[in-house]
């Protein structure tokens, strides 16, 4: 072979093994999504809305609880719910344009205004959320919301970090809130747009009680507006994070107040209770990945504080 298609070979080769060390998320391109169009009860007005799905392309003309289609695996904080038959849809996670080309994510936390029979105004906020999972609609309530949601997905490998691009704003008056419905008060300081990747061992008692230890950690928080950023990665640290010479607390192991939930062997959603950190070389049986437009719990955040994220990826 001569010295010229040598080199281009050994390009090519290259590039290859480059690109074989990066995988995609499935649908973690963002350029499918469903448009489900869902009618909202007359008592509060009876808007069309149109609530948007991480799936393959598709539109739903119905009312009806959705589940993961086409073999993704990405929820998002878009739900429908139905409250003693009163229908109500919540939308804070859209298709966008992303300027390289092609589509991307965003999240915006804002706050969903409910007027009922045209009088009693009730104000909610909601950020803007994907994770890998699944959502249990419909909703019935606002108690335990992580109960509503599925959080990971099986899976046994050891990525390096994640990698993603991704733009954040926030807006000059940034003003951190707590809106449940019937109360809106002002908290201090602002709120953080988020990203993390977490690996769990994750095992099941005789009673049903899910346990796990955290096996590797990458978690970020975004403050400052950001143009985009591409091809940026959150290295995993695998073992005891709270040792590590960049841990900071919201590192740490879930506490009991926010556990998510999952299903057990027989059916039951039941919290995921993080009892430890695990060995730096064990192997995990669960994958959480998670992107936000706030970091606080259910009903608080900054209206108006925008994460967008594209190309999804796991390096190894």
């Amino acid at each position: 072979m001569k010295r010229g298609a040598i080199a281009l070979l050994s390009v090519v080769l290259t590039a290859f093994c480059s690109t074989a060390q990066t995988q995609l998320i499935k649908y973690g391109d963002f350029e499918n999504w469903v448009t489900r169009n869902i009618k909202e009860s007359k008592i509060i007005g009876g808007k069309l809305r149109q609530v948007y799905e991480i799936a393959p392309t598709a539109v739903i003309d119905k009312t009806a609880p959705y589940h993961n289609m086409g073999g993704s695996q990405w929820a998002t904080s878009n739900v429908y719910a139905d409250v003693m038959g009163v229908v109500k849809t919540s939308n804070t996670v859209y298709p966008d344009n992303n300027p390289a080309g092609g589509k991307c994510c965003k999240m915006m936390t804002e706050i969903e205004t409910v007027k009922v029979l045209g009088m009693l105004d009730l104000k909610v906020l909601v950020a803007g959320s994907i994770y890998l999972g699944y959502n249990l609609e419909p909703i019935r309530n606002t108690s335990k919301p992580y109960s509503k949601m599925e959080m990971g997905i099986p899976f046994t490998k050891r990525p390096k970090a994640l990698q993603y691009d991704y733009r954040v704003f926030v807006p000059a008056d940034a003003q951190r809130i707590r809106a449940t419905g019937t109360s809106t008060r002002t908290l201090p300081g602002s709120d953080y747009a988020e990203v993390y990747i977490l690996l769990q061992r994750r095992w099941e008692d005789k009673d049903g009680n899910i346990y796990a230890k955290r096996v590797g950690t990458g978690r970020e928080r975004f403050g400052k507006t950001t143009p985009w950023v591409a091809g940026h990665q959150l290295k995993v640290h695998y073992g005891d994070m709270s040792s590590h010479k960049d841990y900071t607390d919201y590192m740490g192991l879930i506490p009991e107040s926010r556990y998510y939930y999952a299903k057990n062997s027989k059916g039951k959603m039941v919290p995921v209770k993080e009892v430890g950190w695990d060995d730096p070389s064990a192997t995990p049986t669960h994958l959480l990945v998670m992107a936000s437009s706030g970091c606080g719990v259910a009903y608080e955040g900054t209206p108006g504080m925008t994460l967008w994220i594209d190309n999804i990826s796991l390096v190894y």
